[in-house]
């Protein structure tokens, strides 16, 4: 009887596992907070004219200062350079993460070689502390479903001004959801 039971319930919960997470692409979450992006069909971008500033606006607040001030809510505008981990960017979405620019990047350290200097890891004590994830949102507050390098033409270490409201969690990280961005050169 245990031989069929556990192999019969791994693959009945198997099933409801990809049924849950196979909803159709073009399906809408029912959500009412305008600050949680709203999933909406993968085919839903907004196009780079109406998000790339071209000028940088004013008033900008570094990441840390952001975090620290930031209310739920609350427009912001923050200032940060792509990276934070090996991998900074949530793939196929417009969203990435940014770090303070009071930290250094490994390839701004005299003789470091690092091969992915993005990633901090000579700052990593200092990192928890001074990195937020930004997304970017279209009109309706639903995330742009395009990569960000893609869509923005962007690329590690770039500093960026992101321009949005803020989202906060319990354990104080900060979220931007974002609608415009300007590419500092």
């Amino acid at each position: 009887m245990k031989q069929v039971f556990l192999p019969s319930l791994f693959l009945s919960a198997l099933t409801c596992f990809a049924i849950g997470c196979g909803q159709g692409a073009s399906e809408q979450s029912t959500s009412t907070d305008s600050a949680t992006p709203v999933e909406t069909s993968a085919t839903d971008t907004a196009p780079a004219s109406e998000i790339i500033l071209t000028s940088e606006p004013a008033g900008a607040k570094e990441v840390i200062a952001a975090r620290e001030s930031a209310k739920d809510e609350e427009e912001v505008i923050v200032v940060g350079r792509i990276g934070g981990s090996e991998n900074p960017w949530v793939d196929g979405r417009a969203a990435f993460s940014i770090v303070d620019n009071s930290l250094k990047a490994c390839s701004d350290i005299p003789g470091d070689g690092c091969e992915k200097p993005w990633d901090y890891c000579c700052e990593t004590d200092k990192l928890p502390g001074a990195t937020a994830l930004v997304k970017f949102v279209d009109g309706d507050g639903a995330l742009i479903k395009e990569d960000a390098r893609k869509l923005l033409n962007l690329k590690e270490l770039q500093t960026v001004v992101v321009k949005g409201k803020a989202k906060r969690d319990d354990s104080g990280n900060l979220t931007v959801y974002a609608n415009q961005v300007f590419v500092r050169k």
